[in-house]
C-alpha cells in the first residue's frame, strides 16, 4: 500500500509536493493496514467519520426537502414531536446500549462468548420491555391531557410513541456493533437508511393523494423506523451468531444494572442537554419558530459528527486501556482523541457558519433569520470540542456518577438558562443557553478528568500524561 501510494504521487505531483506528502501517505497506510488497538480505534473513527459525512449530507437535504413540502410551520410540529420521540426512545435502553460497549470488550477477552450474547440478548429485551411501557405510559397521559395540550401536537404525539420500542432497539444495536467493531452496521441503519426512508416513505405518501402534513411525516417516520431497525436487527443477530457460537447464554444483570443506570442518567443528561432547547422552544414559542431553531441546530449538527465519530471510535479503546492498567497509553490516547476532535471541529465549523445564510435560505425565506443561532451554537461546540470526547473517557474509567453529576449540572444550567433567556431573547436565547451550558460542561469535565485520572484533558495542555497518584482513578 505504501508503494503504491508513493508511486502514484510521483506520477502526478512535483518531486517537492511528492517528498512532502509521503509521510502522510505512510500514516495513512498503516493506519489501514496495522494490526494494534490504536490503528484499529483510528481505522474506526475514519469510517465512523465518513458515514457521519454521508449521513450529516442526507439528513441536511432531506430536512430542506421536508421543510419545502410541508412548510415552517407544519415542519416545526414534526421536529418537535420527533425529538421528543428520539430522546424518549433513548432513555428507554435504561443506559443498557452504552453497558454493552462497556462489557462486551472485557468478556471477549476472557473468552466468555455466553456473557456476551447474554448481554446482547438482555439489552434488547430490557430496552424493548422499558420503551413499550413508556409508550404505554406517553398514550394515556396524552389521552387524560389532550384538553390541554395544543391540538395541532396531539395526533402527531400519539403516532410517535409507537415508534419508542424501535428506536431503543436500534440503540442497543448501535452499541452491540459498535463494541465488535462494526461501524457500518451500528451507524447506516440509523444515520443513513432512516433518514433516507422517512424521506421516501414521505415523498410516496404525498405521491398518493396524503396532505404533506406533519401527521403525514410522522407516519411515514414510524415506518421508517420499524423498517431500518428490523433490518439492522436481523444482520446483527446473524453476525453475533457467527462470531460467538456460544450454546447458552450467561445472565449477569444486577452487574449490569449496577454499571447501565449511572449511564442512563448520564446519556439521559446528555440528550436532554442537546435537545432541550428545541423542546423549551416549542413551549414557549410558536411551531414556525421551532422551525427555524432547528433548522439552525440541524446545519450546525454537520460540525457535530466529527466528535461524535471520534466518541464512537474512542469508547471500546478507552475500555480497553481502562482494563489493562496501563495509564501512559491511556494517557497519550486521550489526547490524540482531543486532537481528531478540536481541529477538525474548528475547520467545518468555520466552514458552516460562512455558507450558513445560504444553506439555511434552503430551507425557505424565513430561515434565514437563524443564522446568528448558528453562530452562538458555534461558540458551544469549539468549547465542547476541546476536552474532546471527555465524558467517554470518564464512562470507561468507571466513573459513571461524577460524569452524570457533571450532565446534572450542565442540564440545570441550560434549563434555566433557556427558561430565563428564550422570554427575554427568544431564539437567540436559546441558543446562548445552550452555548452556554456546553461551556460548562467542558469546563467540568476537564477539571474532574485532570483530578480523577491525572490527564489533561484539554486542547491547549498539549500532551495528556499521567499522574501517579492518581491512577487509581483509571481502574
Amino acid at each position: 500500500m505504501n508503494s503504491t501510494l508513493i508511486d502514484t504521487a510521483g506520477k502526478f505531483l512535483s518531486p517537492r509536493m511528492a517528498a512532502r506528502l509521503t509521510p502522510v501517505f505512510e500514516r495513512f497506510s498503516n493506519i489501514l493496514t496495522a494490526t494494534d488497538e490504536t490503528s484499529q480505534a483510528q481505522r474506526m473513527a475514519m469510517i465512523a467519520f465518513a458515514i457521519r459525512i454521508v449521513s450529516a449530507a442526507i439528513a441536511f437535504i432531506s430536512q430542506i426537502i421536508l421543510a419545502r413540502m410541508m412548510g415552517d410551520y407544519e415542519y416545526g410540529i414534526f421536529v418537535f414531536v420527533w425529538v421528543i420521540a428520539v430522546i424518549l426512545g433513548n432513555l428507554s435502553c435504561l443506559g443498557f446500549h452504552t453497558a454493552v460497549i462497556r462489557f462486551l470488550p472485557q468478556y471477549r477477552t476472557e473468552g466468555s462468548e455466553e456473557a456476551i450474547l447474554g448481554l446482547a440478548t438482555t439489552a434488547r429485551i430490557f430496552a424493548m420491555i422499558s420503551a413499550t411501557l413508556i409508550a404505554v405510559t406517553g398514550i394515556a397521559t396524552i389521552h387524560l391531557l389532550g384538553d390541554r395540550i395544543e391540538e395541532h401536537y396531539v395526533q402527531p404525539l400519539f403516532v410517535a410513541a409507537f415508534a419508542l420500542p424501535m428506536i431503543a432497539l436500534g440503540d442497543v444495536l448501535d452499541g452491540t456493533a459498535r463494541a465488535n467493531g462494526w461501524p457500518v452496521h451500528a451507524l447506516s441503519p440509523t444515520y443513513i437508511a432512516r433518514p433516507l426512508l422517512i424521506l421516501g416513505f414521505m415523498v410516496l405518501s404525498v405521491g398518493l393523494g396524503w396532505v404533506a402534513d406533519a401527521n403525514t411525516a410522522i407516519l411515514a417516520t414510524l415506518v421508517a423506523a420499524y423498517t431500518a431497525t428490523l433490518t439492522q436487527f436481523l444482520v446483527i443477530t446473524r453476525k453475533l451468531r457467527h462470531r460467538f457460537p456460544a450454546q447458552r447464554l450467561e445472565i449477569r444483570f444486577r452487574t449490569w444494572l449496577l454499571v447501565a443506570f449511572p449511564i442512563f442518567l448520564i446519556e439521559g443528561f446528555y440528550f436532554m442537554l442537546t435537545n432541550a432547547d428545541v423542546i423549551i422552544v416549542g413551549l414557549y414559542l410558536p411551531p414556525e419558530k421551532v422551525a427555524v431553531y432547528f433548522a439552525a441546530a440541524k446545519t450546525m449538527a454537520l460540525v457535530h459528527f466529527v466528535y461524535f465519530a471520534v466518541k464512537a471510535a474512542a469508547a471500546q479503546r478507552f475500555s480497553g486501556l481502562v482494563s489493562s492498567g496501563d495509564t501512559a497509553a491511556l494517557a497519550d490516547f486521550a489526547r490524540q482523541t482531543i486532537q481528531w476532535t478540536f481541529w477538525p471541529s474548528l475547520v467545518v465549523g468555520g466552514l458552516v457558519i460562512a455558507a450558513g445564510p445560504f444553506l439555511l435560505s434552503l430551507f425557505g425565506p424565513s430561515f434565514i433569520d437563524g443564522h446568528m443561532i448558528m453562530v452562538v451554537l458555534f461558540c458551544g461546540i469549539i468549547a465542547k470540542a476541546m476536552v474532546g470526547p471527555g465524558e467517554v473517557l470518564l464512562t470507561m474509567a468507571g466513573e459513571q456518577k461524577i460524569c452524570a453529576a457533571i450532565y446534572g449540572l450542565a442540564l440545570a444550567a441550560n434549563l434555566g438558562l433557556n427558561i430565563m433567556l428564550i422570554p427575554a431573547w427568544g431564539l437567540l436565547g436559546a441558543a446562548t443557553a445552550t452555548a452556554g451550558a456546553m461551556a460548562i460542561e467542558a469546563i467540568l469535565l476537564h477539571v474532574i478528568i485532570r483530578r480523577k485520572l491525572g490527564i489533561a484533558m484539554f486542547i491547549a495542555a498539549g500532551v495528556g500524561r499521567s499522574d501517579a497518584s492518581n491512577t487509581h482513578g483509571a481502574r
